[in-house]
């Protein structure tokens, strides 16, 4: 069968092939009799991670086919006519899989499938950049709350205004760092503090941070790197806060690193969770060490806070957020603050697998 549509020259019809012989090898294994469990759950796998794909690119191919079948018909002049609404729908379908399949054969973000410490903190404002704080806490609790994901407090330090000064929260569940991975940064607020009487909008900012959390076997941590302190929690949370010290704060040596967490009553409880939450600092440095593209962690999630280094503004007035990055604009400030995030999570996913197009 002769292969046309744009794919048709180039590379990505070759890497098609290849991978849809991968795909029958792996079948071809998984029938052998003599095939041990721990080869069923690899083999398993990997057929399941091409399952996409390969269903894609069949009917892909089978698409090519009937737009072949259909231009043979342009010959009778009874079917003409037909064979041509055939081709033009035919053909729209053969462009949207092609698509499909270019984005499928980027290289996958090996983080993707990873839970995140997600790190929310006040910024540039005062009282009301720890309200705005807040809002974000909240945005994102209501979003994991609709996708079904697991949030757990690890540190949270309150201004008893329903503002916060800093929230870091772990989220667990399906595909989380691939939906919040571009959340990082600096977010800005324009609106009317409920204390201003003249009516003046100020400007206050936070920053965002969403730190993938490193599979147990990719982080090893030497116990002699690490400074360890106790102390009572504080703020609020209740009665038993400051009856104990149960609080932790762990100091990584090299690194400067320094976690804490005070949420739970157990001291082996936020011994742990801090651990955790070291274990992702080290790796996300790591990672910017591979891809070098900055010296300081911090600085490629969250800069310094600065209103000039913002990702995305909240104007309340006019009921607008505009993500910079994307110059997108959406006039439903409510419905994103209530957690209805999936439109501008899209739009950013869109784009940057469009970005990632042209490098190919």
């Amino acid at each position: 069968m002769k292969i046309k549509g744009e794919m048709a020259e180039g590379s990505m019809l070759t890497r098609l092939e290849e991978v849809e012989k991968k795909y029958i090898e792996i079948e071809q294994n998984l029938s052998k009799p003599e095939i041990s469990p721990t080869e069923i759950h690899q083999f398993s796998k990997e057929l399941s991670d091409l399952d996409e794909i390969i269903g894609i690119y069949r009917q892909y191919k089978h698409t090519l086919e009937e737009i072949e079948t259909n231009q043979a018909l342009l010959k009778d002049k009874e079917l003409e006519e037909l064979a041509h609404e055939e081709i033009d729908g035919l053909v729209k379908v053969r462009d949207r899989l092609e698509n499909q399949l270019r984005l499928l054969l980027l290289p996958k973000d090996p983080n993707d499938g990873k839970n995140v410490f997600l790190e929310i903190r006040a910024g540039t404002g005062g009282d009301e950049a720890a309200l705005f704080a807040g809002d974000l806490f909240r945005m994102y609790s209501r979003y994991a709350e609709e996708n079904k994901w697991k949030v757990e407090i690890m540190n949270i330090n309150e201004t008893g205004t329903g503002g916060v000064k800093e929230v870091i929260v772990s989220i667990e569940g399906k595909n989380v760092y691939s939906k919040l991975k571009y959340e990082s940064g600096v977010h800005r607020v324009q609106r009317v503090p409920s204390t201003e009487t003249s009516g003046r909008i100020h400007t206050s900012t936070a920053t965002v941070a969403v730190l993938a959390e490193p599979d147990d076997v990719e982080i090893e941590v030497d116990e002699k790197d690490l400074k360890v302190d106790t102390y009572r929690a504080s703020g609020p949370g209740g009665q038993h806060v400051n009856k104990t010290d149960s609080a932790i704060r762990i100091t990584h040596l090299p690194s400067g690193i320094v976690v804490q967490c005070q949420d739970e009553r157990s001291q082996h409880k936020n011994r742990a969770h801090a651990m955790r939450m070291l274990k992702a600092k080290l790796y996300e440095n790591e990672e910017e060490k591979r891809k070098s593209e900055f010296a300081d962690e911090r600085k490629t999630q969250v800069g310094s806070g600065e209103r000039s280094e913002k990702i995305r503004t909240y104007n309340f007035r006019d009921g607008r957020i505009t993500d910079h990055r994307i110059n997108l604009t959406l006039y439903k400030i409510e419905a994103i603050l209530s957690g209805e995030l999936d439109e501008l999570m899209d739009a950013l996913t869109t784009y940057y697998q469009t970005e990632s197009l042209k490098g190919n």
